[in-house]
């Protein structure tokens, strides 16, 4: 009687996985603005407020976050630390997300993706000037190219809106969104490879559960609340603020950053695309034009992120 033939077992690379996971937390990171959107509402439909949606979440994800380091016995933050991860705290936790709530009541989130994809570029720039790292003169030639991107998408919407020939007060509020957000990430970094990645959010969730507890007590809404908002709060709790790191810096580190980051490219297309089952919003030539030619900027950019060579020594 013959035997039956063995297949031999097949399993993903390390490389093929990282890329999965990091394509996993961009998908979660991009679903991070219609959901917001959803939470605090609009102008004229208000539902959350987006001090409540900021303390909310971040005081769910730093539940979370305690239980996690009290389950893997993580160690506490040496006071070297303490400095970066307070950083992030204040651009993560707090900065980043308020700002981004005010200013999606008030523009769609396809508009906002459009600026937030300034991001990458962004925190490559921060890095280089806080932690005084040489970039080439591409890169930040690349960088006032995308800024000057942005500021023509706002100038034109503004326009196409009724509100003359000027930038919309709400573009401000993503810019800051995104420095804010830049910050929280380079602080991050700086303590990533001492801490781990994993437990650095973790420990940026938990530090910020002193204020983000009480301020959630506080703004707690005081009228009814559609459950989709409740929901939206739910994701950006748990999964925008906490579980998508574990996702994207887990990728990074089995995939490698330069190759996986790459994926991060995505992120406003999928932003722009949730928008429309989840916010009824539609497809806009005008604003997929502007996030293509941004996120070109950023791709180049990104190429050359990296510090100058150094001229050879004379013999």
């Amino acid at each position: 009687m013959s035997q039956p033939i063995a297949l031999p077992a097949t399993r993903l690379s390390d490389t093929t996985l990282g890329l999965w996971l990091g394509l996993l937390g961009v998908v979660v990171f991009a679903l991070t603005l219609p959901m917001t959107r959803l939470a605090t509402g609009t102008a004229e439909a208000p539902q959350l407020s987006p001090w409540f949606v900021t303390w909310a979440r971040a005081a769910l994800a730093g539940g979370l976050s305690a239980a996690y380091l009290l389950v893997t016995r993580s160690r506490l933050p040496m006071p070297a630390e303490r400095g970066p991860l307070l950083l992030s705290l204040a651009g993560n936790a707090i900065g980043y997300p308020l700002l981004l709530g005010w200013a999606l009541r008030h523009v769609t989130a396809s508009h906002a993706a459009v600026i937030t994809a300034l991001l990458p570029l962004a925190t490559a720039a921060i890095a280089a000037w806080l932690l005084h790292q040489r970039a080439r003169l591409g890169f930040w030639l690349f960088a006032g190219l995308g800024s000057a991107l942005v500021v023509a998408y706002s100038l034109i919407r503004a326009a196409q809106t009724g509100h003359g020939f000027g930038l919309e007060w709400a573009d401000a509020l993503l810019v800051g969104a995104v420095l804010a957000a830049s910050l929280g990430y380079v602080g991050g970094a700086q303590v990533t490879p001492t801490l781990g990645a994993e437990r650095v959010i973790s420990w940026v969730c938990v530090m910020a559960l002193p204020v983000t507890v009480p301020g959630a007590l506080l703004t707690w809404p005081d009228r009814p609340i559609a459950l989709s908002a409740w929901l939206a709060l739910g994701y950006v709790g748990v999964f925008s603020m906490w579980a998508g790191f574990f996702a994207w810096f887990r990728g990074l580190a089995l995939g490698g950053a330069l190759r996986v980051s790459q994926t991060q490219l995505l992120q406003p297309f999928v932003s722009i695309l949730a928008a429309v089952p989840l916010l009824g919003e539609s497809l806009d030539a005008l604003t997929l034009f502007f996030a293509l030619a941004v996120v070109a900027t950023v791709f180049m950019g990104r190429r050359m992120a990296a510090p100058a060579p150094l001229p050879p020594a004379k013999p």
